[in-house]
This record gives structure tokens, C-alpha cells and sequence, in this order.
């Protein structure tokens, strides 16, 4: 199991206000790497950032190749931005090993440059940030995006919103909408607060829980558990997480903690109004709890 210490000093980095992400996700990437050594790849962060501040500063204006609608300055500095992450450093997403862990470990990203949405845009992000070039996340369903903000004060020019799995290809309205229907089906309503900046706190519980899922799927539960244990530090009270703990640890035949999770989540369930969707669910976690308490029961 993940180290208490890891945990606690996870969520106080999750939590924190220092825009950092680099360092809580090379946490996350220990459920995987145990023994990682986040210096160097700090370092390496800062290494292409540097780089990358003294290619954004340089960065000239392209009248024609900008679209009407965006702030010719921010346009060439994340061309520029573009040109060495995806150009020069070759980072892309990997279309052909999506559901790889490797992709959602920063470590594995940084040295194989190839990830899935969310942790190239964290790496974006982080470099970005490093090279002055504002930028943030969008949480937009399915697919993980950018958006790098027009200077104040134009008033007719549009955020340029980044997809960093597609070699920071700039999206349209048109082409978000288009997105949103593909991961969301045709009945999904696109909204201008689909891109609204994702908080440091919402990126690394998204990437979590990718990480959870591809880790169930892959049967591979203790690091599942790992996993709902960061998520558990972020928000002790997340009863869905709870709830996921104490199944994960009935699979690896950890009884009275897969009790102790189980009844807590009825608990925080029970102050709520359950929806019918979710009644059955709620019934098969109690008929769980009773076989665990009489499990329980028998080993004392």
C-alpha cells in the first residue's frame, strides 16, 4: 500500500495555492514508481522552460496565418510554444496505447514524450507557466483541453483553446461542439462554461481518476486502492471514493477495511436523498456489509 506520508503530503500539495502541478503528479506516479525520484524530472521541467520562455519572448507576429478573431500575440507566442513542444521535442499523444498507466504517469511522459489528454496539457501547463506564457486548463467532458487567454483590453479577440494530445491544434466553437457530441453522444448541449479554467485541485483528481479506472480494468487493485487513497486525501468526504476503497479492499481480502469504508459510505449516503438510480447499488452495499460483518464476526 501507498505510504502514509505519501498520502499526507500528496493532498497538501493537491490542496495547496502554489500553481505547481508537476510535483503532486510525480506523487501520482509513485503508486506506479515506488522508488521515483522527482529531482530530475523537476529539473527537466525547468530545462524546457527555460528554453521555452526564451522562444516564446522571440516569438513573432504572423499577420496572415492568425485567425481574425485571435490576439496576433498570444497566437505567435503559442505557435512558438507549439513549434518546440510538438515540432522540436516531439511530444504527441498516444493514439495507439491509449489506456497505457504509463500515460498518466508524469515521469513515463517526460521520458517517452507521449501521454493522453490531460497529462500533456499538464505538461504544457507546467511548461507554459515557466516560459510566462498564460495558460490554463479546461475540464471539458472527455478530452482535456487548454486555453491561453487574450491580453486584456481587445475587445473583440477570442482565447485560443489548445488541444495538447493533438499537437496543440487550436479549436474552433465548431470543432468544440464537435468534440463534445463525439465524447458526450448528439444530445449534448455545448455551453461557453464547458471552458471555463479547471482548478489545480479538479486536474489532479481527473487524472486519479483515469488512473482508477484504467487500474480496475486492469485488475490491478492494489494500485486502484492507491489511487482512491489520494483521492481520499484530497476529499476525505468523496463517499463514491469510500465506497470504491472498501470494494477494492474486499477483492484483495482486507475484510474489516473494506468494512469500516462500506459502512461509512451507507453513513454519508444515508444523509442524503438516495435517487432511484441509485438504489440498488445502495441495497447490494448493505447486503455487502452484513457478509462482512459476519466475515468479520468469525475471525475475532
Amino acid at each position: 500500500m501507498v505510504r502514509d506520508h505519501l498520502v499526507h503530503a500528496f493532498g497538501q500539495a493537491a490542496l495547496s495555492p502554489d500553481p505547481d502541478l508537476a510535483v503532486a503528479a510525480l506523487m501520482i506516479a509513485r503508486v506506479e514508481y515506488p522508488f521515483l525520484d522527482a529531482g530530475p524530472y523537476l529539473d527537466r521541467l525547468d530545462a524546457i522552460g527555460e528554453e521555452a520562455k526564451r522562444r516564446v519572448a522571440s516569438a513573432e507576429i504572423a499577420g496572415a496565418d492568425a485567425p481574425a478573431s485571435a490576439d496576433p500575440i498570444r497566437y505567435a507566442q503559442v505557435m512558438a510554444l507549439n513549434d518546440y513542444l510538438f515540432g522540436e521535442l516531439r511530444f504527441s499523444g498516444n493514439q495507439t496505447r491509449y489506456e497505457d498507466p504509463r500515460n498518466s504517469c508524469l515521469n513515463e511522459v517526460l521520458d517517452r514524450r507521449t501521454g493522453i489528454p490531460i497529462s500533456l496539457a499538464l505538461v504544457y501547463l507546467e511548461i507554459a507557466r515557466r516560459a510566462g506564457l498564460p495558460a490554463v486548463g479546461v475540464n471539458f467532458p472527455g478530452h482535456f483541453l487548454l486555453r491561453c487567454p487574450a491580453r486584456h483590453g481587445l475587445a473583440h479577440a477570442e482565447d485560443l483553446i489548445i488541444d495538447a494530445f493533438h499537437g496543440g491544434a487550436l479549436l474552433s466553437e465548431d470543432a468544440c461542439r464537435s468534440l463534445l457530441r463525439h465524447h458526450a453522444g448528439d444530445g449534448a448541449v455545448y455551453d461557453s462554461q464547458l471552458l471555463v479554467r479547471a482548478t489545480k485541485e479538479q486536474i489532479l483528481v481527473r487524472m486519479l481518476v483515469n488512473l482508477k479506472r484504467l487500474y480496475v480494468n486492469m485488475h490491478s487493485f492494489p494500485q486502484a486502492r492507491d489511487i482512491t487513497e489520494l483521492l481520499l486525501a484530497v476529499d476525505p468526504t468523496a463517499a463514491e471514493e469510500l465506497r470504491d476503497r472498501g470494494l477494492l479492499a474486499y477483492h484483495l481480502h482486507d475484510y474489516g477495511a473494506a468494512l469500516r469504508d462500506l459502512q461509512r459510505y451507507l453513513q454519508l449516503s444515508g444523509k442524503r436523498t438516495v435517487d432511484e438510480d441509485d438504489k440498488d447499488e445502495y441495497t447490494a452495499i448493505w447486503e455487502h456489509v452484513k457478509t462482512l460483518r459476519r466475515r468479520v464476526a468469525s475471525l475475532n
